[in-house]
């Protein structure tokens, strides 16, 4: 007993020792800081001796700390509406607040501070006294340890006991590639991974816990598909990132929070159960909610209006800590103004493929690189250490960065580095959990790198359907050699110039003018005038030149339309045209591919949301380049190179994912229910199955 109390006495001590430490830090800081700053004076009416301005100083600090530990909290959940990204912004004025009322309420003196200058003081202590704070704790790993076991505790309080079985929990590193991540395992940017990974991937070694396998995805290789068939089970009829929904004359787009919210009713309506994390799970920075209680930056909750918008509350958690809040903050500038270098940088070196980076980019990558990271490793940090049963997160920081930087950029290899960290303090944290955890990784498509369509042939795709369609495009296009060819390719089919056309037909042609949406290097063209999927015999009757137009064009790889004699059939370049039914034998275009492109074409056209066209862009399988339509150089969202091959890092004390019955992991269904399969094996949450899957199951 004298031991134990021994030892809590020191703990004590330590603490103490910490706290008295940290403010003395502080103390001096404030005192630089007015001895450099020209709006900022410690006065006291002692007088200006050193002793009563160290006073001053010390009474300050001690009130900025309390204040910070007190109000702060107050501060962030009175906020918990305002979005993350204005949040942080924030944090320094708010701070700077701080500091003003803590100056003020001094009992020793009257310091005087503009409220810019106390912006730039209140940044600077807080900074100083984290990471003062930080390099205390990392000095004593017993401390460290010990404040982990105080939050589990706090945390366990407050939740009945917990099973003793393994938890599970997967984090998704958006737009990572198979290939990408082996790459940069070898080049020693992701030590955690490589040593989870024993010797390597390609020859793991004896002390290897995870194995690295590549999957499939369908055509729509993106966030929104692959994310909602993950966790609710299905995305069927999401043929794209956004498209056009002639029923409701709207177009979805897959990150937005109203579109979302009804890919994911619809998801749940087909499968009829709630998703992979219904019963004690946690969904942190996805798209979808995988029927999570627990929810922290869901996009498909965000919508909601009132108290059931639970969406928000994760971020109000982490910045109701000072130091956490000033820290994402100082980090957000930083990784802004690193973006602004690296831009300028690639401008100056004239660098090829290149797209602009200006605007409010710079802030939106900060977002998706700083905050939303650190948002959501806390959160699951937090989950881990309450002994939740499964949680899913998705970090999209690589995917960002690489779609204007490129996937095997200097910029994006940074970022993998900056994520293997996140997954080491998620690690970290889950050996200090109250029950064992199973840490999945997983991607959930990859990039493609490669020039815009725009910049190797001077128009849009939007462009180039005008021009097929005989409508006027933009004179930048229309001097270009792909806008010369549409037009003489529509020219040939009426066998008349366009201008001759009589007036009425030219009204008539840009009053039922198409919509044309990009995903990635996958097009949808749809005419919104008529109700059903138009047929190759109804376009070619509108639009003669079309659909030559498309299909023979260099940066077109393939063109997909619905055909009244076929069903369904694939045009190529040089006349080509293949019916669904014999893609398997005469893969025709789908050649340039790789396997699996006939099924995955097959599948979306049964979609009842597929468009009247499907355009999708050239494909160098020497190089894996496509021709993004989007302004981006590093692309998903259709068929060609590496954005069709994301991995699965999983432990080896599951099962392999693809076994010898399910042979290869294709498609985002399918990798449901391999983490269904792998949190039955954890006696995890239970999944409602359906009869065939209870077959297979027993």
């Amino acid at each position: 007993m004298r031991g134990v109390r021994g030892g809590r006495w020191r703990r004590v001590a330590s603490q103490v020792g910490r706290s008295i430490t940290v403010w003395a830090v502080s103390t001096v800081t404030l005192l630089v800081l007015a001895g450099i700053l020209p709006d900022f004076q410690l006065q006291s009416p002692a007088g200006d001796s050193a002793t009563s301005i160290a006073v001053t100083a010390a009474l300050g600090a001690g009130a900025f700390g309390l204040l910070s530990a007190v109000v702060w909290p107050l501060l962030v959940r009175a906020l918990l509406l305002v979005p993350a990204l204005v949040l942080g912004l924030l944090v320094f004025f708010l701070n700077g607040s701080l500091l003003l009322l803590a100056l003020r309420i001094n009992p020793s003196g009257e310091p005087e501070a503009a409220p810019e200058t106390a912006v730039v003081v209140a940044a600077v202590m807080s900074a100083v006294a984290s990471a003062t704070g930080a390099a205390l704790a990392v000095r004593d790993d017993d401390a460290y340890r010990r404040r982990l076991y105080r939050l589990a505790d706090r945390r366990r309080r407050r939740l009945p006991p917990g099973p003793t079985t393994p938890g599970t929990v997967v984090v998704q590193l958006d737009g990572v590639g198979h290939d990408v991540l082996r790459d940069a395992v070898g080049r020693g940017l992701m030590p955690t991974v490589a040593r989870w990974l024993g010797s390597g991937p390609e020859n793991p070694g004896p002390r290897a816990t995870h194995r690295l396998t590549p999957w499939r995805t369908d055509w729509s290789s993106q966030t929104g598909a692959t994310q909602l068939g993950i966790l609710h089970g299905s995305n069927h009829d999401v043929p794209a990132f956004r498209w056009y929904e002639k029923d409701t004359g709207e177009i979805v787009v897959c990150n937005r929070p109203t579109s979302a919210a009804e890919l994911q009713r619809r998801a749940v309506e087909r499968t009829g159960d709630g998703g992979l994390l219904t019963l004690d799970g946690a969904s942190r920075g996805n798209l979808f909610s995988g029927g999570a209680e627990e929810l922290a930056l869901v996009l498909s909750v965000s919508a909601r209006r009132g108290p059931g918008n639970r969406s928000r509350a994760g971020y109000f958690a982490y910045f109701s800590d000072p130091a956490n809040a000033v820290r994402t903050a100082l980090s957000f500038v930083a990784d802004a103004g690193r973006e602004i270098g690296q831009a300028v940088r690639a401008r100056i070196r004239k660098q090829r493929p290149r797209v602009g980076r200006g605007g409010l980019y710079p802030f939106v990558r900060a977002f998706a690189t700083v905050v939303e990271r650190d948002v959501v490793v806390a959160a699951v940090m937090g989950d881990l250490l309450a002994g939740r049963t499964a949680v899913y997160a998705d970090l999209v920081a690589y995917d960002e960065v690489a779609h204007h930087s490129g996937p095997l950029s200097r910029d994006a290899q940074k970022v993998l580095h900056r994520l293997d960290r996140a997954l080491a303090l998620i690690e970290k944290a889950a050996e200090h959990a109250p029950r064992p955890y199973r840490i999945v990784v997983l991607s959930d498509h990859g990039q493609s790198p490669g020039e815009t369509f725009r910049s190797r042939y001077g128009l849009t795709l939007a462009d180039l359907v005008r021009a097929g369609c005989g409508l006027p495009v933009p004179r930048r296009a229309e001097r270009t050699r792909s806008g010369a060819e549409a037009r003489a390719a529509v020219r040939a089919a009426l066998r008349r110039p366009v201008e001759e056309l009589p007036e009425r037909d030219r009204a008539a042609g840009r009053a039922t003018e198409p919509v044309v949406l990009a995903s990635g290097n996958l097009g949808l063209v749809s005419f919104p005038d008529v109700p059903h999927r138009m047929s190759r015999e109804e376009i070619d009757g509108r639009h003669p030149g079309l659909l030559t137009t498309l299909a023979n064009h260099p940066g077109v790889g393939f063109v997909l339309v619905r055909s009244e004699e076929h069903g369904g059939l694939v045009l190529g370049a040089r006349g080509a045209q293949i019916p669904l039914g014999d893609l398997d034998e005469n893969p025709g275009p789908l050649a340039a591919f790789g396997p699996g492109a006939a099924d995955a074409v097959r599948r979306t056209h049964s979609f009842p949301h597929a468009a009247d066209i499907m355009v999708n862009s050239c494909h160098d399988a020497a190089d894996g380049e496509v021709l993004a339509f989007e302004e981006q150089i590093g692309s998903h969202g259709g068929l060609g190179g590496a954005q069709g091959r994301p991995f699965l890092l999983s432990p080896l004390a599951l099962s392999p994912p693809a076994g010898e019955e399910d042979g290869e992991v294709v498609g985002a269904e399918h990798v449901h229910r391999v983490l269904r399969r792998w949190l039955r094996e954890a006696h995890g949450p239970q999944v409602p199955l359906d009869e065939q899957e209870d077959e297979r199951a027993a």
